[in-house]
Parts: C-alpha cells; sequence; structure tokens
C-alpha cells in the first residue's frame, strides 16, 4: 500500500510540476500581450516553451493564431518572428539562426505542449501564413492580419 501512494504521489508532483509555468514563460506570455492585446480581441497565449534562451508561444486572437519565436538577450524577451507551422520542426529554427542542439531540444518541448493541445486551437496556429521577422527595436508590421 505505500508504494502505490508513493507511486501516485510522484505522479501527481510530475504532473504539478510540468503544468506550472517558470519565469520565462511568464515573461514571454507577458511580452505578447503588452504587444498585440487589443480592449475588443485579448490575445490567448499557449502554450509557452523556452531552453536556453529561445522560446516558442502559441496564440490566438479571434478567429486568428500563430505562433511566435522569441530570444531572450541580456534578460529581456524580444519577438524573433511570427509563423504558422512553419517554426514546428528543428530545422526550420537551425534556419533562423538557433544552435542545432537548442532548436532539438525546442522543437521536442513544443512537439511534448502541443500533445495537449485541442485540434481546433493547433488548427488555428496553423492559420498564420508565412514568416514574418521582427527587428531588433521592436519595431513590426501588423503580423496578425497575416493569419486567415
Amino acid at each position: 500500500m505505500p508504494t502505490k501512494l508513493f507511486a501516485a504521489l510522484i505522479i501527481l508532483w510530475s504532473l504539478a510540476g510540468s503544468a506550472a509555468a517558470g519565469p520565462d514563460e511568464n515573461a514571454v506570455r507577458d511580452l505578447l500581450h503588452s504587444t498585440f492585446d487589443k480592449p475588443e480581441a485579448k490575445l490567448d497565449v499557449a502554450p509557452v516553451v523556452a531552453v536556453s534562451g529561445y522560446a516558442i508561444a502559441g496564440w490566438t486572437q479571434g478567429e486568428t493564431g500563430g505562433r511566435a519565436l522569441l530570444r531572450n538577450r541580456n534578460g529581456r524577451w524580444a519577438i524573433i518572428l511570427c509563423a504558422g507551422d512553419e517554426i514546428r520542426n528543428a530545422e526550420a529554427l537551425r534556419q533562423a539562426g538557433i544552435a542545432p542542439d537548442v532548436a532539438n531540444a525546442l522543437a521536442q518541448a513544443l512537439a511534448k505542449a502541443e500533445q495537449t493541445v485541442p485540434a481546433d486551437r493547433l488548427a488555428m496556429f496553423a492559420r498564420f501564413e508565412g514568416l514574418v521577422r521582427m527587428d531588433e527595436a521592436g519595431n513590426h508590421p501588423p503580423v496578425h492580419d497575416r493569419a486567415h
């Protein structure tokens, strides 16, 4: 009996740990909300995965959606680009300038996180067409207009 209880506690602890957002994930959410929230359309940001100073966040806003790739430099998160399904794999992340080991880990973390995302939400992420690069100064085109 004690072994089963111990095993159940370990499972609950691991599930709670995986569901808890860390400071990087929260900072990414805060940045995306402050950049793209509108009074009539709040951004829904989830899932967010962060690995070695890079993050990918899925987002939806109204009937649109996509994914944002971000980088942390000197403690500040910045959006590198916005895309749809194009940035889900390690090869695309390497082409965006991410080191191969980090790109692989980030793609794996995203795949794992998206396993629990409902299919209709994943379909919204895929609606974003193309890749839109963001500049370092934070100037960017209206990226959500690219989602269909």
